[in-house]
């Protein structure tokens, strides 16, 4: 999965100026074996940088998960972590160049951090192995997960620029070019294979988790 990431993350960094929007709309084609599941599959436009808008991306945790768990934000940007679960969570990520950990903090607490450069991390919680999630830092703001069906749309400025797909269990991201004019809309199309992939992974200190693992405040 590392070496997808790595050529992920580099595919996010040519830009370019960019002019008036237009828009295009499509649909993603997911093709996947019949034991995996179903996942947000997410739709970015690569070409161009914008800076982030000052609202941040909010990632909940409730119920030993990740919600959602794949999560896009502009470089720049901050995603947030709200606890709302009765007991501590530790989110961390040991994505390469791109590590941080914010500690343990109880129900009702957050805890914050913000993404200077594009990129992919996976993100964990320290505490609870069953968690994950993958956070992809984006150049500009144009991107949007697409609906049960597979149909996107984004306002994106005029230009040539490439459409990507990606989902956590991607073999690898799709793309097209597309050419959009000023008050225009394109209409396009992509195939997105998916794998079966475990997310399983070493908790922070590069350890296996311990099942022993007290999840409680105060204990």
């Amino acid at each position: 999965m590392r070496a997808s990431l790595a050529t992920f993350a580099a595919l996010l960094c040519a830009t370019s100026s960019a002019d008036a929007d237009g828009v295009v709309r499509g649909v993603v084609e997911v093709k996947r074996p019949s034991n995996v599941a179903a996942g947000a599959v997410l739709i970015y436009v690569v070409g161009f940088g914008e800076p982030a808008t000052k609202t941040p991306v909010i990632v909940k945790q409730e119920g030993k998960r990740f919600l959602p768990d794949l999560v896009a934000v502009t470089a720049g940007g901050t995603a947030t972590f709200p606890n709302g679960d009765p007991f501590l969570h530790n989110v961390f990520s040991p994505t390469s160049e791109r590590t941080f950990d914010v500690g343990s903090y109880k129900q009702g607490d957050t805890r914050s951090r913000t993404f200077p450069t594009p990129g992919v991390l996976d993100i964990y919680c320290n505490i609870h192995p069953e968690m994950s999630a993958t956070l992809v830092v984006l150049p500009n703001r144009r991107f949007a997960i697409a609906d049960a069906t597979g149909r996107f749309e984004i306002s994106v400025p005029a230009g040539t620029w490439s459409v990507f797909a990606y989902s956590r269990r991607a073999d690898r991201p799709t793309s097209t070019k597309i050419t959009v004019t000023e008050g225009g809309t394109v209409e396009t199309s992509l195939t997105l294979d998916e794998v079966p992939r475990d997310f399983k992974h070493r908790n922070k200190y590069g350890e296996e988790y311990r099942e022993t693992t007290i999840y409680r405040p105060g204990a």
